[in-house]
């Protein structure tokens, strides 16, 4: 039973890193005809759509007393700040420069886990760290200001705020996925997330809206009815089983679809310093994750 639940496990992982690389893409299409707070309201209103009917099935969650905090916590991550600085910065980079550096977010995930939880951080963790930053430094160097891409520097810096961010949101998720429905969780973000999002999607005014293209509007579809509340909610069902560690290591594929998808269907490329910067990013994260004899451990939960 314990092989065919990390079985199920795995494959959800699978399914929400197709869907996150495939995200930038879509984002970026997207961008074009909607400004960052109507796009990423839009995305949450729709997966609160999809789900709403399914919401009074839900567990109903096991609060303890504290839980509050670390509930708006998760929900002030991902999806406000996070999706603010991920769709600001597709706004000024590449999709393939922005999914590449999302590869960063297992080795923040250790880093926090050494800050706030006091794990021991390693040396291929701690050297893994600094040859992933140091290739987000040539990726954004390498990388020249286009119609697609114009400000990489400021896309790339805002985009590792991004997988901050998210690195945080998938510390106290492991914690708090005991205790609290998957599902619920989710749900739960996604309303936080329209609250925050609507006075900035209404100042931007939908008059424009009809002169939307349909393959536009299939991105955003995609990205609320599918992305949104598929790809962190198979995550979140994922870390029910698996240490947070080890979950998070399958986003080292997100970058490698992500340039698959910018290059496919946006004709995007990288540069050959770019690539080398791609390389040095995924070859530190590799390092990062090296654990020669140990096994990646649980997160404690929130007392």
């Amino acid at each position: 039973m314990q092989t065919m639940t990390r079985g199920w496990a795995w494959l959800a992982l699978a399914g929400s890193v197709l869907l996150w690389g495939s995200s930038y893409a879509a984002t970026k299409t997207s961008l074009s005809y909607f400004s960052p707070n109507q796009l990423i309201w839009l995305r949450m209103v729709l997966a609160s759509l999809v789900l709403l009917p399914f919401w009074r099935r839900l567990p109903k969650p096991a609060y303890r007393q504290g839980d509050g905090r670390w509930l708006l916590l998760l929900g002030l991550l991902q999806p406000c700040i996070y999706f603010t600085c991920e769709t600001q910065a597709i706004r000024f980079t590449t999709s393939a420069q922005a999914g590449t550096i999302a590869a960063m977010a297992p080795l923040f995930v250790a880093l926090l886990a050494w800050w706030w939880l006091k794990e021991r951080l390693s040396l291929p963790a701690l050297l893994g760290l600094c040859c992933s930053l140091i290739g987000v430094g040539l990726l954004s160097l390498g990388a020249s200001a286009d119609q697609a891409a114009p400000n990489p520097l400021l896309g790339n810096s805002l985009q590792l705020l991004a997988m901050l961010c998210i690195a945080s949101y998938m510390v106290i998720l492991k914690r708090m996925s005991s205790r609290y429905d998957t599902w619920w969780l989710t749900g739960s973000q996604n309303l936080l997330g329209i609250l925050f999002f609507l006075p900035g999607a209404w100042l931007a005014g939908t008059d424009h809206w009809s002169q939307v293209p349909w393959s536009a509007w299939l991105c955003v579809l995609y990205l609320g009815g599918i992305v949104s509340l598929g790809g962190f909610g198979l995550y979140n069902l994922a870390m029910r089983t698996l240490p947070a560690a080890e979950a998070a290591m399958s986003i080292n594929l997100v970058p490698l679809l992500a340039i698959l998808m910018g290059w496919l269907a946006l004709g995007e490329a990288l540069s050959p310093l770019q690539g080398l910067a791609a390389l040095l990013i995924l070859g530190g994260v590799l390092l990062g994750q090296w654990r020669p004899g140990r096994k990646a451990q649980a997160v404690p939960e929130v007392g």
